[in-house]
């Protein structure tokens, strides 16, 4: 059996002993890459944590410990509480507002993590106060900022229009940019449809309303009850189509460390995306200058690290990695080119991309696979532009996944008491887009114009 063959089924047994036994996935990840790279591959300790991405680890931790800090000296409840009071009783549209600010920062060239990791925190918790559900409020911020993923001036886009030039394939940066931005305007609105089902209700008569707390879980028979941003819940009959929410009180004034800490936040939010310095390190740096500045009002902040979600995601980057290094993904990829029938080639070729960027890089993925494409679009079958377009929506659309850069974030920064929620739930919306959205994009990309 070959190692590639091993390395896969490996990767599968991985999942299956997590979830059956309950260990964290991460742990059992790092465990298997040590064994399949030094026992089966030859491969020494040190080319298997060469693929451990500490760039991530400090990304996660800097950024969730910046938030631990905001989040124990009332920063960030005084933003949740602002937030709130602009809200009012519109909290049907929030998913929908939370969508729309996402896309700003990677249409106008941030990297999609950049965004993501000041919005993640205070989504989340702003739809915790109106009690809508944390899967709904985590896609919506994710899909929002894969909107701008490939426009003209960010660095993804920028990537997959000169890596097709410089192949020698010809390009379309306006198609890509907008068939990106459609394709995932549509997965928003079946985000909403599948999990906004109870947010909806509330809309209802008085009497038929439901509790967002059951999700899209079975429905009962609650009175008409809304959410009070203050923290409460306000009973109302309401007008029948809207959604009744009491006005949110005045939050008090900002004290010493909130000036800091707000301060500090908007210092790494232009250091990530005016400057383009890693927002990881900026993070971690103003935690810390955080923590030594104001000791009391952020005791225990370091607790908010999410280590539980660092572990599970490094663990099972740096298998990945490793598969890399072996040389796996690229020997797939090469089998798929050389296929005689160029329209299920790309079709398999999407859905590699989709696989192997729920786990790994989209940048890194789109590099790989556009030039494992050129022998395959030089037969003149397929669409040129289409299947480039294709392949980066499949790279991109499976970010969601809590293996993702921008679905790790958000996972990390969910309030403890929805974490798990939001893994699972992201999760399962993740791995069911790395066969959706290869199919999708495939289909209206490549077979339709094809034929």
């Amino acid at each position: 059996m070959s190692i590639d063959v091993v390395g896969i089924l490996v990767l599968l047994l991985i999942f299956v002993v997590g979830t059956w036994r309950s260990i964290n996935l991460g742990a059992l990840a790092l465990v298997a890459a040590i064994a399949l790279g030094t026992c089966f591959a030859g491969v020494s300790l040190k080319d298997v944590y060469s693929g451990f991405p500490a760039d991530l680890f400090v990304l996660l931790v800097g950024v969730t410990f910046l938030f631990g800090v905001a989040t124990a000296n009332g920063t960030v409840e005084w933003i949740v509480d602002r937030a709130a009071h602009l809200v009012g009783d519109h909290a049907r549209m929030l998913p929908w507002v939370l969508f729309v600010v996402a896309a700003v920062p990677t249409t106008a060239g941030a990297l999609g993590p950049a965004g993501i990791a000041i919005l993640a925190p205070l989504g989340l918790r702003l739809g915790q106060r109106y009690n809508i559900n944390p899967v709904l409020t985590g896609l919506m911020i994710v899909h929002g900022s894969a909107v701008g993923n490939f426009s003209p001036i960010n660095v993804l886009g920028a990537i997959v229009n000169q890596t097709m030039e410089r192949e020698g394939l010809p390009s379309n940066p306006l198609l890509l940019f907008v068939g990106n931005l459609v394709f995932n305007v549509l997965l928003a609105i079946a985000i909403y449809w599948i999990y906004g089902r109870a947010l909806r209700r509330r809309a209802q008569p008085a009497g038929d309303g439901v509790s967002e707390s059951e999700s899209d879980s079975a429905s009962t028979n609650n009175d008409d009850r809304s959410i009070d941003p203050a923290g409460g819940s306000a009973t109302g009959a309401g007008r029948q189509g809207t959604l009744t929410v009491a006005p949110a009180a005045s939050p008090p004034r900002l004290d010493r460390p909130q000036i800091i800490t707000i301060g500090a936040v908007l210092l790494v939010v232009v250091g990530a995306i005016g400057f383009g310095l890693d927002i990881g390190a900026l993070a971690l740096v103003a935690a810390v200058v955080l923590r030594l500045v104001t000791p009391q009002s952020s005791e225990g902040a370091d607790k908010s690290i999410a280590w539980n979600v660092v572990l599970l995601i490094c663990g099972i980057i740096t298998y990945v990695a490793l598969l890399q290094h072996l040389g796996t993904i690229e020997r797939i990829g090469d089998a798929v080119a050389q296929m005689r029938m160029p329209l299920v080639a790309a079709f398999v070729i999407c859905l590699i991309a989709g696989a192997v960027s729920a786990f790994a890089s989209s940048t890194g993925t789109l590099g790989a696979l556009i030039p494992l494409s050129v022998p395959l679009l030089a037969q003149g079958d397929v669409s040129v532009v289409g299947l480039i377009v294709a392949l980066s929506i499949s790279a991109t659309a499976v970010d969601a996944t809590p293996f993702s850069t921008v679905g790790a974030l958000t996972v990390a920064n969910a309030p403890a008491s929805q974490q798990q929620r939001v893994y699972s739930g992201m999760l399962r919306w993740g791995l069911s887009m790395i066969l959706i959205a290869p199919s999708a994009a495939w289909l209206i990309f490549v077979l339709i114009p094809s034929a």
